[in-house]
């Protein structure tokens, strides 16, 4: 079977994608694309092509494995397909099922007609990979849906159905059974003498030059993500339909992606595409050793981070039970989860059967007795080493000798937890993000004696999940909150040294990440902080420290947004800056004897992210972490780390090893021993090495440090 098929039915020649997965617009597919077109214009009893997928798709997109490489420009080109289906002189229509994505849905663009079923998905989503369409998507789509639209769908990748595609105009016909059905249209239209006009010929949804819908779009996206490169070169390319002819506009959008193909920015999202799949991979877990199946699965814990557990297995199909021994927490969990589901059908985003069936999945018990047939319980219980223990003590009774035990902890050991069970092989980390049902990461953690079995279980069952997956080593806060607290420490330390709350919240956001570091003090609870750090003090050695100021606002009653008052204050959950807080800082750092002094942006950039990026060097010294990539992922998923500048070791990297080698050097000096740089990350400083030179386990990491 060739990569496209040919075959006649009557007057129509039937080109089917067959290039499993996904179909990709790889070589060897555009090649034969390209003869399949001659052989159809050669026949002279074809009057009508119909362009079909194989499998369970059109064409999902480009070949990504192919971009910035040389077969990227190996001829045909998709642009020059396109060219041949714009001048054929036989009617060719796509036909759409499963996805037509990026490259698919450029392909299908420039048929004369597109059918599909309703299932369908279509989409321009290279602004996610930092790109934009490079063969006439933005033209194409632009003259069949306006600009508004286009501006709105390119500019954030957004997909849509069948049934939207036919109401904007994107697709001619919708058709139950997709084959028969583009047959029977291509004979229709063949028989009724129709007539399509070239999309690039169209100009009825272009109007006159909207300079101001451009001008507002462009402030939108300045106010949001004014970094960014690819959502302003879409704009750009997309103004140009205006003031350029159709073949001129074409050009310039695709001089556009080549330019966007060059920078930082794309690397960075490709390579996240990468490392997302690099993390799945675990080097002592071959894959010969096959996942326990996991058909039923028990949360201990019906708080937030329980509930929302709970209600991630259901959206996946899985039954769940629910345990809280205490009857009023699990009906108050309960009630919460059906808000929860109740909410998203209100909102658009969730079919009342598909709520129906979620909430089918999950049922609730204040019994240990009744986990009798379950593959896997969560514990997901308040974060204190002593009742977490007593909860592994009453499952390890309760539960089948099969049945993995994970925990939720974000900080704890896993090893100390599994001293309480007689199966530590089947004790496991899973650490969840709030809130669980919608954030992307699962951070699984190993423990001395998890099993490789138990290992390759919980990293299988991320993908069932529909989660991004990592795993970690055991220590305190495993790879990302580990990380977390140099990031929110220097926060402190800034403050102490004259920085504003607003001041350093802003760079962080112009940074792109989703809040602050002050802010999302507040809004956790600054007493939760200071319980965190009343524990971590136990471990720091007596020339490290940690800055007073939460410790002084606890004091003072300011506990964030629950009080009202923390670093800012608020009114609801609308923040002000509070001369209070600045006072209770300065009085600080006069105790401290800290001259106080303004900073620039840039040099609050690298004290809140430099450190973090060596702390992440630490982890791969000592194995926490199996890779750089690996630490990008949680961050990226977990904490919002912006993935456009590819997770803080990719763009630490880029910033310069030297740069975060030199500043860890002198934090130390002020801080303590803690801050000091890593050794791995002073030995590839000084050989100008980066982290794709660093073996990838864990002794090979000593050694390499």
């Amino acid at each position: 079977m060739g990569v496209v098929e040919y075959d006649r039915e009557g007057s129509v020649a039937v080109l089917t994608i067959n290039n499993p997965p996904v179909n990709s617009l790889a070589v060897p597919v555009r090649g034969a694309l390209d003869a399949a077109l001659d052989r159809a214009l050669a026949d002279d009893d074809v009057r009508a092509v119909v362009l079909i997928g194989a499998g369970s798709t059109f064409v999902s997109g480009a070949e990504i494995s192919e971009f910035g490489t040389p077969l990227a420009r190996v001829e045909p080109l998709l642009t020059m397909i396109q060219r041949r289906i714009d001048a054929f002189p036989k009617l060719v229509a796509a036909a759409v099922h499963g996805t037509a994505f990026g490259g698919g849905f450029e392909l299908a663009l420039a048929c004369h007609a597109r059918v599909a079923v309703a299932g369908a998905k279509f989409g321009l989503p290279e602004v996610k990979l930092g790109l934009m369409p490079g063969a006439g998507g933005g033209q194409r789509l632009l003259r069949l849906v306006g600009p508004a639209m286009a501006l709105e769908l390119i500019t954030t990748g957004a997909s849509f159905g069948g049934e939207e595609a036919l109401r904007l105009g994107v697709v001619d016909a919708l058709v139950d059974d997709l084959r028969p059905g583009a047959i029977a249209f291509a004979e229709a239209a063949l028989r009724e003498g129709r007539q399509f006009t070239p999309i690039m010929a169209r100009d009825d949804k272009l109007g006159e030059y909207p300079t101001a819908l451009f001008a507002e779009f462009r402030a939108r996206l300045h106010a949001k993500a004014p970094e960014r490169l690819a959502p302003f070169a879409i704009v750009d390319a997309l103004e140009a339909a205006f003031r350029l002819s159709g073949p001129e506009a074409l050009a310039y959008e695709k001089q556009r992606s080549i330019d966007l193909k060059a920078t930082d920015q794309h690397r960075a999202l490709k390579r996240n595409f990468f490392i997302e799949r690099a993390a799945r991979k675990i080097p002592d877990v071959p894959e010969t050793i096959l996942p326990q199946p996991i058909r039923r699965v028990a949360v201990i814990g019906a708080g937030t981070m329980g509930g929302g557990i709970a209600m991630t297995f259901a959206n996946a199909g899985l039954g769940v039970i629910l345990l809280d021994q205490n009857p009023e927490a699990l009906a108050r969990g309960l009630k919460v989860i059906e808000n929860n589901y109740a909410g998203s059908v209100a909102r658009g985003t969730m079919s009342a059967a598909t709520q129906g069936a979620a909430l089918a999945c999950i049922r609730g018990t204040t019994d240990y007795d009744d986990l009798g047939d379950i593959d896997l319980a969560i514990e997901a219980v308040f974060e204190k080493l002593e009742i977490k223990q007593a909860v592994f003590a009453r499952l390890d009774q309760a539960t089948a000798r099969h049945v993995i035990l994970a925990t939720n902890t974000s900080s704890l050991n896993i090893d100390a937890i599994a001293e309480a069970t007689s199966r530590p092989e089947l004790v496991v980390g899973t650490h969840f993000f709030a809130p669980a049902h919608k954030m992307k990461l699962l951070e699984n953690v190993r423990g001395r004696h998890t099993s490789p079995q138990t290992i390759a279980t919980v990293m299988a069952l991320g993908k069932v999940l529909g989660k991004v997956t990592a795993l970690a080593g055991n220590c305190d806060g495993f790879i990302g909150n580990r990380m977390l607290q140099y990031y929110s420490g220097q926060a402190e330390f800034l403050l102490e040294q004259g920085a504003t709350p607003e001041q350093i919240d802003r760079v962080a956001l112009a940074f792109g990440m989703p809040m602050g570091p002050l802010a999302v003090r507040d809004m956790t609870g600054i007493d939760v902080n200071v319980l965190v750090r009343q524990a971590r003090r136990k471990t720091l050695s007596p020339q490290d420290r940690l800055s007073d100021i939460p410790d002084r606002l606890f004091a003072a009653g300011r506990l964030g947004q629950k009080s009202g008052a923390g670093y800012y204050r608020y009114e609801g959950r609308q923040k002000f800056p509070d001369p209070a807080a600045l006072e209770i800082i300065a009085e600080i750092s006069r105790e401290r004897g800290i001259t106080r002094r303004s900073f620039t942006d840039e040099e609050i950039r690298d004290r809140l992210f430099f450190p973090i990026v060596n702390e992440g060097a630490k982890e791969l010294e000592d194995g926490t972490a199996l890779r750089a990539g690996d630490i990008d992922v949680v961050w990226i998923n977990g904490y919002g780390f912006p993935a456009w500048r590819g997770g803080p070791m990719f763009w630490g990297e880029l910033s310069g090893l030297s740069r975060i080698r030199d500043l860890a050097v002198r934090l130390a000096d002020e801080n303590g021993p803690r801050w000091a740089p890593s050794a791995l990350l002073s030995a590839l400083a000084r050989d100008g090495r980066g982290w794709d030179d660093v073996p990838v386990s864990a002794a090979a990491l000593a050694d390499a440090g």
